[in-house]
């Protein structure tokens, strides 16, 4: 059968996927982010998971105003790399694994979560970015990916319950697979940061903390965050962290807290990092 075996948690900021196409991963801005994901590209390689399931939000490439969901499953074969106005990542194409995403797709709406099920779907940066985080710059990705997108970028967004409860169903979904698969969660996005109006460049690195120690030690207190004290301490983008909740559900309940990385600033965001384990 098919197991969870690990989550990766990593902030997708846009600007270090032009430090990675361009090649400055190791100038004087950049080379102490990139530094700190030494260890987990190291990780990555020792892992080898055979799927990943990466739990992200579209940056109105693949949706927009027009059609936002709350949940979007992907259920294609490959996935292209989006263009966000400057041209697609020079990145390879995503591949899919379209048996084991209908095999979720339906064990969730069993479970009455209602998925939107996208059968083709481009991809930004907040995908592509962590995978260039956690891989470099392969001539192509080492296994197949899952996505899921998240909307945290209109109004109502999720709550971290929900993304928690939907982790747990999704891992139940995955763990039921008949295949044997060896599957690393990817929970993206965050940390604090805000990008427009009086409080632009807000970042907390205190709150920050105290995030990543309830998600790894308390999953279940953490998941009670309101939207209201994700706007206040971690800023309007905040928000993004409840995807992170997507993937603690679907972990278990205690996990081996391996690599935690933390760093300011990266663009106008605060960089977080973990890596978990399951015990």
């Amino acid at each position: 059968m098919a197991r969870i075996t690990s989550g990766v948690t990593c902030s997708h900021v846009p600007a270090l996927g032009v430090a990675v196409d361009k090649g400055i991963t190791g100038d004087d801005y950049y080379g102490p982010i990139f530094k700190g994901f030494e260890f987990s590209k190291e990780w990555m390689e020792k892992e080898n998971p055979d799927l990943i399931f990466l739990v992200y939000n579209d940056h109105c490439t693949a949706f927009d105003a027009s059609v936002i969901p709350t949940f979007a499953l992907g259920c294609a074969t490959e996935y292209h790399p989006a263009d966000e106005g400057w041209g697609p990542r020079p990145v390879p194409v995503v591949k899919g694994h379209r048996e084991l995403s209908a095999h979720i797709a339906q064990s969730l709406v069993l479970d009455e979560f209602d998925i939107t099920i996208m059968n083709e779907m481009e991809v930004d940066h907040g995908l592509t970015v962590p995978l260039s985080m956690m891989y470099g710059q392969p001539d192509e990705w080492p296994c197949p990916v899952v996505p899921l997108a998240v909307n945290v970028v209109q109004y109502p967004a999720p709550r971290g319950r929900r993304c928690y409860a939907l982790g747990k169903a999704i891992r139940k979904a995955i763990e039921s697979y008949p295949e044997d698969l060896k599957v690393c969660v990817f929970g993206t996005g965050g940390m604090s940061h805000q990008l427009q109006h009086k409080r632009a460049g807000l970042i907390n690195p205190e709150w920050d903390a105290r995030f990543m120690d309830l998600l790894v030690n308390d999953p279940e207190q953490g998941s009670e965050i309101t939207h209201v004290e994700y706007l206040r301490e971690g800023g309007s983008e905040g928000i993004e962290l409840v995807m992170w909740y997507v993937m603690r559900g679907a972990l278990n309940e205690k996990v081996e807290e391996v690599h935690r990385f933390y760093h300011v600033p990266a663009s106008n965001t605060a960089v977080g990092h973990l890596i978990l384990e399951n015990r």
